[in-house]
């Protein structure tokens, strides 16, 4: 009888706490371990609260397989570089360690982001997509709101009423999160992006917004990854692509539209839920569902929303009053600062609004994370092409 896998949780935030509740209903694995920087005694009625710990190592040695979805870049970083030297496989829901070093575990053992996130839903419809014959031309992201200099007393609110994070709040409010996710899909699913910091075109439905795009990709001559600007529009992801003309009459009849891009769309993405699912994938041999590559071409560098002077102390980045994230091209911008980089750093240099930060601009405290980055750009700028 094949033994139930043993599940250990990284994250007793919004998104752990759901995946926690979800493993307890199901009895086809074991919820082993749950690893909090919180103090434990603080955490009264937590789920599963007698499996917290504070302890690395005591998860490793317990678990089948690290779920990480503590939404920090450099923690994160420490913790799935345990796993992976440990050979567990690593599921993550944390699209910000992605594309910050991601690639760097990529090359050196088995990691891949669940559904349930957009890059997820978008990976696993990308397979559907092409198992039917499409050709995909838009990797598309739905946001109905954007504001890139958001209030810290709006999002207090906003923050309060959702019952998430002020800084997963803010990140989503200033187009950070949306940026960083479209980056991840970009790498993750080889396509490119038409322009630093996305197009992100207002549009009244996601079909109108794909072809849209789908032409800017036809331009471009590859496929893009982006987003629309559609407020009526549920949020979800969608992929615009192409089809053999000789489907055209039966796609007009399945309502797809006169052609020749048609979008297909999944209004709906259930985070900690559809967790599960990748988690199957990988113990029944599925493989990856997306990871960021092992050369990455696309990353997140941070901006200046203020001016900002030295000395001044950026605590995190992601979610900031200080910066918000924006695509763009590693060959393009080399000296970029990562946003996902910026934790405990500090400014050494004026930086003015609307700059993008380099790492001449900034003190960054020496982290594995930050090592990571360096060997991902060494490779993505001077390692021969593949």
């Amino acid at each position: 009888m094949e033994s139930v896998k043993r599940i250990g949780v990284v994250g007793t935030g919004l998104i752990g706490k759901g995946l926690i509740m979800a493993l307890e209903n199901d009895p086809s694995f074991d919820l082993s371990r749950i690893l909090t920087r919180r103090e434990i005694d603080s955490m009264i009625g937590f789920p599963s609260a007698g499996k917290l710990t504070n302890d690395v190592d005591e998860l490793i040695d317990n678990s089948d397989l690290i779920v990480e979805c503590s939404g920090d870049v450099l923690y994160g970083t420490d913790v799935i570089d345990r796993a992976i030297r440990a050979s567990l496989p690593v599921v993550t829901m944390n699209s910000e360690l992605q594309v910050t070093t991601g690639s760097y575990f990529a090359r050196r053992g088995f990691i891949t982001e669940a559904e349930g996130d957009q890059p997820g839903c978008l990976a696993a419809l990308h397979e559907n997509v092409l198992q039917m014959g499409f050709k995909p031309l838009v990797y598309g992201n739905v946001k109905g709101f954007l504001k890139l200099d958001p209030q810290p007393d709006e999002m207090e609110y906003w923050s309060n009423r959702n019952g998430t994070s002020l800084e997963m709040t803010t990140s989503f409010t200033d187009g950070t999160k949306v940026q960083i996710e479209q980056v991840f899909v970009a790498n993750g699913l080889g396509a490119g992006i038409a322009a630093d910091g996305l197009l992100g075109p207002l549009s009244e439905d996601a079909h109108s917004g794909g072809v849209h795009l789908a032409e800017r990709a036809k331009e471009a001559g590859c496929a893009i990854s982006d987003y629309i600007l559609s407020p009526k529009t549920p949020p979800g992801v969608f992929i615009t692509a192409e089809i053999d003309s000789r489907h055209k009459d039966a796609l007009r009849y399945y309502k797809m539209g006169e052609g020749p891009y048609y979008t297909m769309l999944v209004n709906y993405h259930l985070c900690h839920l559809e967790i599960l699912k990748t988690i199957r994938r990988v113990f029944s041999g599925g493989g990856v569902l997306l990871n960021n590559g092992t050369h990455p071409r696309i990353s997140a560098a941070a901006v200046a929303k203020r001016d900002l002077y030295p000395g001044h102390a950026i605590r995190r980045g992601i979610g900031s009053f200080d910066v918000r994230g924006i695509a763009v091209e590693i060959a393009a911008h080399s000296e970029h600062v990562p946003i996902g980089l910026l934790s405990d750093a500090v400014v050494v240099r004026p930086v003015r609004e609307g700059q993008m930060l380099t790492f001449a601009d900034v003190e960054l405290p020496n982290s594995l994370a930050l090592r990571a980055w360096l060997e991902i750009k060494e490779e993505a700028l001077y390692a021969p092409s593949r």
